[in-house]
């Protein structure tokens, strides 16, 4: 497996709605903001725990944790946290070979605020992160990679939007298949055009939730959204929180749904759906049914809203 994302640095914090309406942040969202802006929010919540992270990258790590062999592709600066960033993904086994970027900006950082129903709002800021393009691709990796994941939040990037299309096409040329997360409902509003096209033409497998798919459809029903994406080569999944997750593929065959493990208490809903397409893709490269596939996808997902942060806090290898 290999990913194409954002090398971001988590701070997560915990704070109050309050705060979040004080700093005219939307509950629940992703905002892209420069530093300055971002550090103006973290003063005002300080502190707070720095993870490597960004939303494929959580995915990556994820899988390398389950056990999969897993690489990512992502821009790096040549500062402390681009440090941080590498030697993480390192430390989890995931395969990450960027030259650190010099004087061209910061490593991307991500201030998580986490509010007391674990819902995470987001103030991202891209720094060298946002320069990725052709030329940060290893061509040769993603031929070998069973499946490229790609993250929807890097076609705010122009550059990036090329680089979709290189390693699309690089990994069609080799047989494998090309997966794409939606990322976020907003992220989905500034680019459903973009997003549908290439949701009906060159992917193969789309990851979203419920909102997000609702938000690419144009319509409030799930129900309606998962007819309208379906076609011949599209394996869709879609989680829903608390519901559990669907997955199905281009044919007429049933949707296979999967509750969502009992009992869980929930903490702190960063990465949660970056965790279940750790475990969905896992399933998918490894022999396992879709219903399976959907199962794993949940367990590695209650586990991560279990705590504080996107990374497991267990083996989960043994979830396999």
């Amino acid at each position: 497996m290999c990913g194409i994302g954002s090398a971001l640095v988590d701070v997560l914090v915990e704070t109050s709605v309050d705060t979040l309406v004080s700093c005219g942040l939307v509950k629940g969202s992703m905002q892209l903001m420069d530093l300055a802006a971002a550090d103006a929010v973290h003063a005002l919540v300080p502190g707070g725990l720095e993870r490597s992270g960004g939303s494929v990258a959580n995915s990556i790590a994820g899988l390398a944790a389950l056990g999969a062999r897993a690489a990512m592709l992502g821009r790096i600066a040549d500062d402390r946290l681009g440090g941080v960033f590498a030697t993480d993904m390192t430390e989890l086994g995931v395969a990450f070979g960027a030259q650190p970027v010099v004087g061209a900006g910061g490593t991307g950082r991500c201030l998580v605020l986490i509010t007391p129903d674990a819902e995470r709002t987001m103030c991202t800021s891209l720094g060298v992160a946002s320069q990725l393009g052709p030329s940060d691709l290893d061509l040769d990796l993603i031929g070998r990679s069973a499946i490229t994941y790609l993250e929807g939040y890097l076609w705010d990037e122009p550059q990036a939007i090329d680089a979709f299309g290189v390693a699309i096409s690089t990994a069609h040329a080799a047989g494998r298949r090309a997966a794409m997360s939606l990322s976020d409902s907003f992220c989905v509003d500034r680019h459903r055009a973009e997003f549908a096209e290439l949701v009906a033409s060159d992917l193969d497998i789309v990851l979203g939730n419920e909102g997000e798919m609702c938000s690419l459809m144009e319509t409030s029903s799930l129900e309606e959204a998962c007819a309208l994406v379906r076609r011949p080569g599209l394996l869709v999944t879609v989680t829903r929180g608390a519901g559990g997750a669907i997955a199905f593929d281009g044919t007429d065959g049933p949707v296979v749904s999967v509750d969502a493990p009992a009992g869980v208490k929930v903490v702190d809903t960063t990465g949660a759906g970056d965790l279940y397409a750790a475990g969905f893709l896992y399933g998918l490269t490894h022999g396992l049914d879709l219903g399976a596939s959907v199962a794993l996808g949940n367990a590695a997902a209650a586990e991560c809203i279990s705590h504080v942060g996107a990374r497991p806090e267990i083996d989960l290898s043994t979830l396999v």
